[in-house]
């Protein structure tokens, strides 16, 4: 007899069965062999993985470039008018010339009328006065940090902007009268293929509007530059 075990008849008259767990073979604790990975499995899976790296890091640059330059960036607005009344002084005074002469001829001589001559002096004023209200309300700039706003039409309007940074030269240029009041003519030459020149007529303090266009060109090429040498 054995302990756990029982005896039965065999040939010797008993046979010894021992106890169940001492008959089974002990489990393993080997882990399984790991499958091998093909060497271009290998090799693709660090190439993704050195490319993503790599596309973080890039856009954590971007990010902070863009945090350190945030302030640069505001657009602010340094400059809005039109065309200005000064300009029209030209128009004026032949209206009124014009008027003293229709008036003269009418008294002097029989052949015209004053009631026609009154008509074609009113006729000639209401046509200056509407050549004004087109080119006051329907021509508007506007000079900001990055852009040069341009808007024209009385009843529909539209909208056109140039990149100061496309400037590439400014210009202006007065007449006799127009250098006595201060006025003159803007042009400006870029190279926006939508506008590659831009003529602004009838400007109020033509010489400092032109020099503030120049300097905001200037300096808005300088930060260009100095943005794209940081990035």
């Amino acid at each position: 007899m054995r302990t756990g075990g029982f005896n039965a008849p065999g040939n010797n008259g008993y046979f010894v069965v021992n106890n169940p767990s001492e008959s089974l073979p002990p489990e393993s604790t080997t882990p399984p062999p790991a499958i091998p990975q093909r060497p271009d499995e290998a090799v693709g899976a660090q190439s993704m993985s050195d490319a993503s790296s790599a596309v973080e890091r890039f856009h954590r640059r971007v990010a902070a470039k863009q945090g350190a330059l945030g302030g640069i960036d505001a657009e602010e607005t340094l400059w809005q008018g039109g065309y200005s009344a000064q300009a029209m002084g030209g128009v004026w005074l032949a209206a009124l010339l014009a008027t003293v002469a229709l008036v003269t001829v009418s008294l002097l001589y029989e052949t015209l009328p004053p009631s026609i001559a009154v008509a074609i002096a009113a006729a000639i004023w209401v046509i200056a006065g509407i050549v004004y209200a087109v080119r006051r309300l329907g021509i508007q700039y506007e000079l900001t940090t990055q852009r040069f706003i341009h808007q024209h039409g009385v009843l529909g309007r539209r909208t056109e902007r140039i990149e100061v940074i496309d400037i590439e030269d400014v210009s202006f240029h007065q007449g006799p009268v127009q250098r006595l009041l201060g006025i003159g003519t803007i042009e400006l030459t870029s190279t926006d293929r939508s506008h590659p020149q831009l003529i602004m007529p009838g400007i109020a303090q033509v010489k400092t509007i032109a020099g503030l266009i120049d300097d905001v060109r200037r300096r808005e090429r300088q930060r260009r530059s100095l943005h794209i040498r940081s990035m």
